[in-house]
């Protein structure tokens, strides 16, 4: 299996320094800061692309696990709402909440529900995530 990279780049103190993380394949580059971070600055942050790595790797655990039960969907559209809080030793996840909508012809909600969940406990991401609460909404659009 493939080893993925990624670089991340600080400069200066936590609440006046800046950095910027970047993907090994070059797919995206990108600044982030303290505002980005933990306010609403402009910028990315690890925890935006951590939701966009969970979201992705749940759309694609669940299309696959679809596939395996003979259901082919039509799209599988996730997004993942990370929270950052605060625990007793500082900033932390707290949450991710996975929303799903799916159009999958020929399935039922039930078939659909236990897909979804078995994507959310198999998901690779998921799995690296298992320390963080994980809460699941997922629908037939």
């Amino acid at each position: 299996m493939p080893v993925r990279t990624a670089t991340g780049i600080w400069r200066g103190d936590l609440k006046n320094g800046d950095g910027t993380v970047a993907l090994g394949s070059g797919a995206f580059e990108g600044p982030y800061t303290f505002a980005s971070r933990f306010e609403e600055g402009p910028g990315t942050n690890p925890d935006e692309l951590l939701g966009a790595a969970h979201a992705g790797c749940f759309a694609m655990a669940l299309s696959n696990g679809l596939a395996g039960a003979g259901f082919t969907p039509t799209e599988v559209r996730v997004e993942a709402r990370v929270h950052l809080g605060r625990d007793d030793q500082g900033a932390a996840i707290t949450k991710i909440e996975l929303v799903c909508r799916a159009t999958v012809p020929g399935i039922d909600a039930e078939a659909f529900a236990e897909q979804a969940e078995a994507a959310k406990v198999g998901c690779p991401v998921s799995k690296a995530l298992a320390a963080v609460p994980i809460e699941l909404d997922a629908a037939l659009a």
